[in-house]
Order: C-alpha cells, then structure tokens, then sequence
C-alpha cells in the first residue's frame, strides 16, 4: 500500500466535521454524563477507596478527563506529536489504576483509547496505539487469554468500521462543499452572462434611438447656421421628435425581448426599412427563428442601418434577409455617402462598440458577422444558425 494510506489523516476529522446541531450535543454531552457515571460507580462502589485513595482515584479520573480532551483537540487539529503524547499518559494513568485496584477505569480508558485512536489518528499512529492499548486490555483486565484477546479483536474492528465511516462520511461532506462550490460558480457566471446581454440590449437600443436623433438635430443646426428656412429647420426636429417616440417604443420592445416576446423577423425588418427609406429583400421560405437568433438579426440590422446613416447620410441602404436550410443569413449594403453630405461630425457621435457588440452576439451563438468596405461602399454580413 502506499504511503500515504498510512500517513493521511482520517477524511471525516477536521475541518470537514459534522454540523453540531441542539440533539447531537444533547446526545453526546448524556453519553459522556453516562459513561462518567458507570466509571465513578464500579470505582467507588466496592468500598476500597476511602479517604485518601479516593482522592488518589478522584485524581486519576480527572488527569483522564483532561488527557482525553488534549487528545482530541490535538487530533481534531491534526497535530500528532501532541495526540501521541495524550495517547501515552492515557495509557500510563489507565496502567496506575490498575495496578491501584481501578479496574473499570482502566478497561474503560484502554478500550476507549483503542477505538478512539483508530477513528481519529493517521492509520501508522492509530494502529500503534490501539495496539499498545488492547494489548494492555487483554493481558491485564484479569480475564481469561482467550477471551481478553477476542474482546481487543472485537473492540479493534470496530474501531477501524468507525474510521471508515468517519471518512465516508467526511468524503461525502466534501464532494457535497464542492458542487455547492460549482453551483455558485455556475450562478455567477449565469448572471455576468445575463448582465453582459442587458448592456447589449441598452446600447443596442440608445444607440439606434440617440444616434437618429442627433443626426436630425445635427442636421438642424447645420441648416441653422446656414441660413435656412423655418419649415425646413422645423421639418429636422420633428422628425428628432419622432425619433425619441420611436426609442420610447423601441426600448419597450427591448424590454419584451427579455422577456422572451419578440415579433417576427420580417415584420420587424419591414417596419425599419420602411421607417429608414431602405429596400428590403427576403430569401426563401420564411419560418419561425429561435429567440437569441431573432434578437440578433434584429439587433444586427438596428446597428448596421444605424451606422449607415451616421457614416454615409443620402446613401442608398438595401437590406436582404435569407431563410437557409441551417441558418439565417442578414446583409446589409449601403453606397457611399450621397454628393455634398458631411459626415465627419455624425460619425464621431459613436462609441466605437455597436460592431464589436454585433461580432459578440454572432460569436455566442455559434455564428459569424463580417463587416467592411466594399464598391465604394460598406456591407455587413451576419450568419447564426437557426
């Protein structure tokens, strides 16, 4: 066997102890009462100890008392130098009583000692001094050989099925700590993933909404400090107005995608390119999407036809939707921004994490997103399965 089945200490001691709940102190501070109890009276119930030698034994009891509760604590602390040197006055004050008439109180302290070292020492340790005390048990307690061996036997392997209890019990306790540990570890992890979806849903949202509306205040400043008319200027910040409803309106739609209430994809689609003046194209044959994929290409398409609008305003914006066997495919095209448009002040409004935002949302389902120059022009693919 290998060392350390020798050398370990018991699974079920320290610090993988049992909960020490009302009816277990209850039980075990009267079983101690009782012991104590039997002890005290087949010492003194046979009248040889008077004066004196009860003192004498009354000290004998007390100094096991105390040697037993160092032993456990030493154990209990895995410290086995002082278990050992507890174990070894446990044995010496057992062998003076004896000597001095006690009896039962050597009987009761070498048979608890060997049923109690084996249950709380490392096995080498344990072995050794529950060897040392049932020998002394057997060969001192006046009974017969045989039958003084046979009881050490007994009281032996009960000591060891003790210790194997003991440490299934404290293996149990332990792989019980650990998946308590990793359910927690998979709560936290639940809920960063959950926060990090909401921040998506937020930006995703103020950014459509906020972003449309500078672009029109923008515009209306520009035409402000160009000189132009009223109603044109009016025209811009109605259509701000109606910007911020929209993002009112599409902050609740937000709020019903959490909450797992989404509208179809073509509908959705439908209602922005008619809103932005952009064409829309649909593939086969439309089907119900999963939820996080219908969020996605909504979310996706919000951003794209965003982004076109504050980088190339006046270009013209085509949107195509296509039903594949195994997936949804979104694209986005927009021309370069139209003869006489100035976007440098639009496209600063940005954050800068609308697109690593879109790349995110595609990675976590198992999808794909490309996005880059292309004809003079930008296009942004999104492919996640569904």
């Amino acid at each position: 066997m290998p060392l350390e089945f020798w050398t370990r200490w018991p699974a079920g001691g320290f610090p993988y102890r049992e909960p020490s709940t009302r009816p277990r102190q209850v039980i075990n501070t009267g079983g101690r009462l009782v012991l104590l109890a039997v002890v005290a009276w087949g010492t003194f119930s046979s009248g040889r100890f008077t004066g004196w030698a009860a003192v004498v034994a009354a000290g004998w009891m007390a100094q096991a008392a105390a040697l037993l509760a160092g032993f456990y604590v030493a154990a209990r602390a895995r410290r086995l130098w002082p278990a050992l040197a507890c174990a070894a006055g446990l044995l010496l004050v057992a062998a003076l009583a004896n000597d001095g008439g006690a009896g039962t109180l050597a009987g009761v302290l070498w048979a608890g000692l060997g049923i109690v070292a084996l249950v709380r020492l490392p096995l080498a340790a344990g072995v050794a001094v529950a060897g040392a005390a049932l020998a002394s048990y057997a060969l001192m307690n006046g009974e017969p050989l045989v039958a003084g061996l046979t009881t050490a036997a007994g009281l032996g392997l009960l000591g060891y099925l003790l210790r194997l209890d003991a440490e299934a019990r404290g293996t149990q306790r332990r792989l019980l700590e650990q998946e308590r540990a990793a359910r927690a570890a998979e709560a936290e992890s639940a809920a960063l993933g959950e926060r990090a979806r909401i921040a998506r849903e937020i930006h995703d949202v103020l950014a459509h909404s906020l972003s449309a509306q500078l672009v029109h205040l923008e515009a209306a400043r520009l035409m402000l400090d160009g000189g132009a008319e009223r109603a044109q200027v009016r025209e811009r910040v109605v259509a701000a107005r109606r910007m911020a409803q929209e993002g009112l309106a599409e902050t609740r739609q937000a709020l019903s995608a959490l909450r797992g209430e989404l509208t179809p994809v073509g509908d959705f689609l439908a209602e922005l390119t008619d809103r932005e003046r952009a064409a829309l194209a649909v593939e086969g044959v439309p089907r119900p999407l999963p939820a996080e994929a219908a969020l996605a290409v909504r979310r996706v398409a919000q951003e794209a036809v965003t982004n076109a609008r504050k980088h190339a305003p006046g270009s013209r914006v085509t949107v195509r939707l296509a039903y594949l066997p195994a997936a949804v495919e979104l694209e986005v095209r927009n021309t370069g921004p139209a003869r006489g448009a100035t976007p440098e002040g639009l496209a600063d409004s940005g954050s800068g994490y609308g697109l690593l935002g879109m790349r995110e949302r595609a990675e976590l389902l198992g999808g794909e997103l490309t996005a880059g120059p292309e004809d003079g022009g930008w296009r942004v693919l999104l492919r996640v399965p569904a």
